[in-house]
Formats: structure tokens, C-alpha cells, sequence
């Protein structure tokens, strides 16, 4: 099967401005393509997987990715799928993030021989004169055309600011940019980016003559990308201090029955043939495909080594009788232990279970805590430091555990 038919098979091609062009391209190699990241924070989550994957397939198959970090555009704010307006960052925090970026993406793409480009729209932004932009591609852009798009219907109703109505704007131009300084002639990004991509692409063609060769696909749907990468309102992140190995890898355990399938296909690098094996699974065969798909992204973002401890750590606490080791765990400080014993509602704050001592107490009412398999009740409970010297377990709510020592 060759690669586009591929893309096709594992539900990732939404929608493409030529796809008898982008099938040509992508199977032999000749996309010069680029993904944008706007860099809002510090690390890259599970929601950017689809647009990670995807640049190490079209690489591998001879085309050259340019990973584009948005130290621009993030400093305008893209409004697709906000019901408000992003929380202004500035220029140092930007290129914070941008940096972090950079150390993950590593992991994905081969930056080494001119195999690819990782570049930053800041270099070409911040220097332009907005009446010279205004003279050279403000013409291009019909405002009615702009105002139907659907990156901004959500915001219309509580107000677009003119800051944001501008983004489309930025994000054409970097096309219209690299596709005059670096060849890139694709590009490629989440459905719910298709307005501001098509502006690129009519950018390029209005400027520089209708037969310019520049192709637009975009990947994944809306709901599923907004879906994958968050649990409990809480962004999945790549960074290990920010989430660790086991809990990346529980996130990808502890997936929907009806998703494990459909993530396996569009995110692992598994044969298509072995997933459609897969897909007759039923009852606690879900579960070892569940397991799969967790070690598999774990694997592909922390190390074999890092995906192995957690698998090894999850087996344990759900019956596998595997070492418990690589659980997540806290080493207390012991200013926290007063008269021998330390107080619940510290524990939680202490291991990052609850992010305030108010958090824990709704918790522990709610009966969402138990400690060493015992649910706790009463929020002033404390644990001795007998137990806490051995170590105790903490767990939350039904899938998250946690070790707790002096």
C-alpha cells in the first residue's frame, strides 16, 4: 500500500485541496511540507500526536518536513475553537516554549543532513511594517470570505477582537513566506484549521500566479482532536515533569472501548494488517489492545525503557503481579509531619493529587481517596510516620495511583 492510500486506511485525511497532487507528492517523496505550533505552552501534549506522527511517516518516506514554532502568531492568538480570547504571553515566555518544543520534536523527526527545517515565524513577523503588509497581501483577503470562516464562528457571538481577526491573516503568510525562502509547497494541519489554510494557499496563487504548485491537507476531524489529549480538563503533556511516564501511559490505558481501535490506527506505527486483527477484539481482548496502544506512544515519546516500567507499574496495581516500582511517587518533606503523624489534606497537596488543601477536602467528601486500599472519609484524618516511612499508596478517583514515603 503506498503511503497516501495508508494516510486514507488509518482515518487521518479529512480533507485536500488536489488529491491526485498530494497522493503523487506524498508517494514519491517530492512534498516540501510544514506543520505549525503555536507555542501557548511549555510543552507539546498528546493532542499534538496526530501532527507528530504524521511528519515521521511523510519523512520516512522521503518527503521533508519543516516543524514551524508560532513565536509569531503566538503572540496574536489563534481563535479557532475559543469561546474566549487567549491569555497574552510575552516575547520571553513565547520563546520559552519554543525552546521545550524544540527538545520534543527531536524525538519525532530527524533534524540532521538537511532532513528537515525547524523554523520560527518571529523571524519574519515581528519585523514586518503593517502598511507594507496591509499594501502586499491585504488585498488578497475578502472580509466577508474571512467573517463565514469557521475558525471564527465560535467567537462571534461574545466578540472577535480585531487582534485575532488578524491571525488568518499571519498564518497565510507564513505559507505565502516558505514557499518563496524554503520550497515548501504542502501544507498540513488539524480540520479545524481549513479556513486558515486555504487563505495560504489562495495567498500564494493570487501573488505569484495561478499554476503556483501549493497543496493544502488537513488531518484529523474537529471533535477528535479536541478530544484526544485531555482528561478531566487537564492536557495530557509530553514533558515528564509535567506528566509522568505512567501517567501518559494510563491516559492511553484508560481510553473509551470504542476509541482504542480508531487511536491504534491513526497514532501507532503498527502494520495495518495487525490492527485489523485488532479490530475483532471483544470483552478483555480490548484491554490487551489497550495495553498496546499504551506502550506503543509511551514508547514513542518517553523510551522503551521509561513504557516497559510503566506497563510494569499498572500490571501491578490491576492484578498483573508485576514489580510496583515505577509507580509515580513523592518523597515527603519532613517539616510536613507534626507530632508523628501528617494530615491528609498535606499528603494530596504534597504528591500533586490535589492542587490545594480545599481540592483534597472535596475530595476526600466526595470519596474519591483511599490510602492502602482503605477509602478515607473524614478530610482532618492523618497517617502516622511509621506508615509513612514503609510507604503508603494513595489512590484517586479509580486510576490514578500514587506512593507516598518519608
Amino acid at each position: 500500500m503506498e503511503l497516501y492510500d495508508e494516510l486514507v486506511a488509518r482515518g487521518l485525511v479529512a480533507q485536500v485541496t488536489d488529491e491526485g497532487t498530494v497522493r503523487d507528492w506524498i508517494n514519491n517523496g517530492k512534498a516540501t511540507f510544514y506543520i505549525g505550533f503555536d507555542c501557548t505552552a511549555d510543552s507539546l501534549t498528546a493532542g499534538h500526536f496526530m501532527a507528530l506522527t504524521l511528519m515521521k511517516r511523510l519523512q520516512a518516506a522521503g518527503n521533508k518536513p519543516i516543524a514551524l514554532i508560532g513565536g509569531g502568531t503566538t503572540m496574536i492568538g489563534d481563535p479557532s475553537g475559543r469561546t474566549d480570547m487567549r491569555k497574552m504571553l510575552t516575547k520571553e515566555d513565547i520563546d520559552h516554549n519554543a525552546a521545550c518544543f524544540k527538545r520534543q520534536m527531536e524525538r519525532f523527526i530527524d533534524f540532521g543532513d538537511g532532513k528537515a527545517l525547524m523554523l520560527n515565524n518571529a523571524d519574519w513577523l515581528l519585523d514586518l511594517n503593517y502598511v507594507q503588509l496591509l499594501r502586499e497581501v491585504g488585498a488578497c483577503f475578502s472580509v466577508n470570505n474571512m467573517l463565514r470562516a469557521e475558525c471564527y464562528k465560535q467567537r462571534m457571538e461574545k466578540g472577535l477582537s480585531f487582534l485575532e481577526f488578524n491571525y488568518m491573516i499571519m498564518q497565510s503568510y507564513d505559507f505565502y513566506h516558505m514557499f518563496q525562502h524554503y520550497g515548501c509547497n504542502m501544507q498540513c494541519g488539524g480540520n479545524d484549521q481549513w479556513s486558515n489554510m486555504l487563505g495560504g494557499t489562495e495567498l500564494i496563487r493570487r501573488k505569484l500566479g495561478k499554476d503556483s504548485h501549493c497543496l493544502t491537507i488537513t488531518l484529523l476531524t474537529d471533535s477528535q482532536g479536541n478530544k484526544m489529549g485531555k482528561t478531566a480538563g487537564n492536557a495530557v503533556w509530553l514533558d515528564p515533569n509535567k506528566t509522568s511516564p505512567y501517567d501518559f501511559y494510563q491516559y492511553w490505558r484508560n481510553v473509551d472501548d470504542a476509541d482504542v481501535i480508531k487511536c491504534i490506527r491513526m497514532l501507532t506505527f503498527l502494520p495495518l494488517e495487525q490492527i485489523d486483527e485488532m479490530a475483532h477484539w471483544e470483552g478483555s481482548e480490548l484491554n490487551r489492545a489497550k495495553e498496546i496502544l499504551a506502550y506503543e506512544l509511551t514508547s514513542l515519546v518517553h523510551g522503551e525503557a521509561e513504557a516497559q516500567k510503566a506497563q510494569n507499574a499498572a500490571r501491578a496495581l490491576f492484578g498483573g503481579g508485576a514489580d510496583d516500582a515505577n509507580m509515580p511517587a513523592t518523597i515527603l518533606d519532613p517539616a510536613l509531619v507534626q507530632n508523628g503523624q501528617a494530615g491528609v489534606l498535606d499528603l494530596l497537596v504534597a504528591a500533586g493529587l490535589a492542587a490545594s488543601k480545599g481540592e483534597g477536602r472535596r475530595l476526600v467528601q466526595q470519596g474519591g481517596i483511599s490510602i492502602d486500599g482503605e477509602k478515607v472519609t473524614d478530610p482532618t484524618a492523618a497517617v502516622d510516620a511509621a506508615a509513612l516511612e514503609k510507604g503508603i499508596v494513595v489512590k484517586k478517583g479509580k486510576k490514578v495511583y500514587h506512593k507516598i514515603s518519608l
